[in-house]
């Protein structure tokens, strides 16, 4: 017999709305529960203080008058117990709780009104009549407990009377519990009305939050337009409904490259697929044929190899060991580049000049850029044609730039074609290419915090420049030598977009 699982509790969720009220209310709790706790010990401190302070008050009265003289005869009391404390009770009022007791040899006591006649406490009496020093103590009684101070009056060296000063606590102790009984009350309520008010509080400050949630809610991958309303108030919450809105900007665009760059790739692989299979459903047993279809089928796949590792390439630019960086020397990178760029085709290669310094790069990603952009410039020039490429170093930058004397560029065009599988609109892309290079090129140049810019009038030719970031420090001899470039030939080697230009003018 199987073993049935236990049962889960199903779990409780709360908002956070209502955790937020249930922190605030514990918070204020805290606050009140703490407030009053402090506040009945400083009222039992104040009224312990006030005791103390009457006692050792009335005592230093009666002990005042004992030294002067008796109303009634005008003569010093000499040590009369009797009429000096017959004449202090008669002529003070103690305060509420406050009783005054008079004891003296041979009278029966007595005493100001109290809650509880301690005066017929015979053992409590009979304590005081014998004391030869001042006593001060506390005792229970049916009225609560008491504290008192008892002082002895001698006269001719023995006492004559004891005066006895003793106070009922649960009185005022009673009037304290009241206070904060409505202390407790008052701060109740207050708790209540504070707690409603932030509820209504955090709903307006989540409401932004909600929003963000109906938002997420409502978005799919056909419909991204959706946004959140920013509030007036420069807060953390008008905040958060800009990064959110930012973030789906970026999401939309990044669907929309994602759609674009599926169809174009679809349709780019498709092609060659296509052709692959026309030619060996239609070959025949021809050897010659055969040869011609293997051919075609061969050169095909070739082509959609590049394509695959393109695309692999472009989607490795995102992980953070897409470069490899290292210290390169410009001119012999430049002269590398040079030596690679003029294998491809037959063109009158020229090299400009050189940077001298050092930049910090990935070598072999500037030379896969730097080759992409004289792949290109051989697709759209002749043979013979100039195609040049140079370098300088200078300005915080890395120049690296390839010039041909093709067709050009039109300017509506310039910022399509570094897109990817971008087709030109003079009857598209030239054969054997899949429009990833300058997408590629601009990648590399990106990773390496820098950028790459076109100049170019149709008729013309164009110019593709590489900048990344290379600081100062690292060149062989300051701004102005690094600034400066070594021409390997007649050719000027001012700034190749400026070159460009005045070569572009009629």
């Amino acid at each position: 017999m199987t073993e049935r699982p236990p049962l889960r509790r199903p779990r409780v969720i709360l908002s956070a709305r209502v955790r937020i009220l249930g922190w605030v209310a514990l918070l204020l709790a805290f606050a009140g529960a703490s407030a009053l706790v402090v506040q009945r010990r400083v009222l039992l401190e104040r009224l312990d203080d006030r005791v103390e302070t009457d006692l050792a008050q009335e005592v230093d009265e009666v002990r005042r008058l004992a030294g002067g003289r008796n109303p009634e005869t005008g003569e010093p009391f000499a040590g009369d117990a009797a009429a000096i404390l017959d004449t202090f009770l008669r002529r003070n009022i103690p305060s509420e709780g406050e009783t005054l007791l008079a004891l003296v040899d041979g009278q029966p006591p007595t005493a100001t009104p109290a809650p509880h006649p301690l005066w017929e406490e015979d053992d409590l009496v009979a304590r005081w009549t014998a004391l030869t020093s001042s006593e001060r103590g506390e005792i229970s009684t049916p009225a609560g407990p008491v504290r008192y101070l008892a002082v002895p009056l001698a006269g001719e060296g023995t006492v004559r009377g004891v005066f006895v000063v003793a106070f009922f606590l649960d009185g005022p102790r009673a009037e304290i519990s009241e206070q904060i009984r409505i202390s407790a009350i008052v701060y109740g309520t207050v708790m209540l009305i504070a707690v409603a008010l932030a509820w209504l509080v955090a709903g307006r400050v989540l409401a932004p939050v909600r929003s963000v949630t109906d938002a997420a809610r409502a978005l799919s991958e056909t419909d991204l337009s959706r946004r959140i309303a920013v509030p007036a108030t420069d807060d953390e919450i008008a905040q958060l409904a800009r990064t959110f809105n930012a973030m789906l900007d970026r999401l939309e665009a990044a669907f929309g490259d994602q759609r674009r760059f599926l169809d174009d790739a679809g349709h780019e692989l498709r092609t060659p697929i296509t052709i692959i299979r026309g030619h060996i459903e239609l070959g025949g047993d021809d050897p010659d044929e055969r040869r011609a279809t293997r051919a075609v089928v061969l050169d095909e796949l070739d082509r959609m190899a590049r394509i695959v590792d393109d695309l692999l390439l472009l989607a490795r630019a995102e992980r953070p060991d897409f470069l490899r960086p290292e210290a390169v020397d410009l001119d012999l990178l430049t002269t590398e580049m040079f030596a690679r760029c003029r294998a491809l085709a037959d063109r009158d290669w020229r090299l400009a000049g050189t940077g001298l310094g050092i930049v910090v790069a990935d070598r072999q990603r500037l030379i896969q850029a730097v080759v992409n952009l004289a792949d290109n410039a051989v697709r759209h020039t002749e043979p013979g044609d100039v195609v040049e490429l140079g370098s300088s170093l200078g300005g915080g930058e890395a120049l690296i730039w390839v010039r041909d004397t093709g067709p050009g560029v039109p300017a509506d065009q310039q910022d399509r074609i570094f897109e990817r599988f971008a087709r030109a609109e003079d009857g598209g892309r030239r054969p054997g290419t899949a429009g990833l290079g300058l997408a590629i090129v601009r990648t590399i140049a990106a990773a390496h915090g820098g950028r790459v810019t076109l100049a170019s009038r149709p008729g013309h030719g164009a110019t593709f420049t590489i900048a990344i970031p290379a600081p100062d420090s690292l060149t062989d001899s300051g701004p102005e030598a690094a600034a400066d470039t070594r021409p390997d030939t007649d050719t000027d080697t001012a700034d190749p977009e400026s070159r460009a230009q005045e070569e572009r003018t009629p």
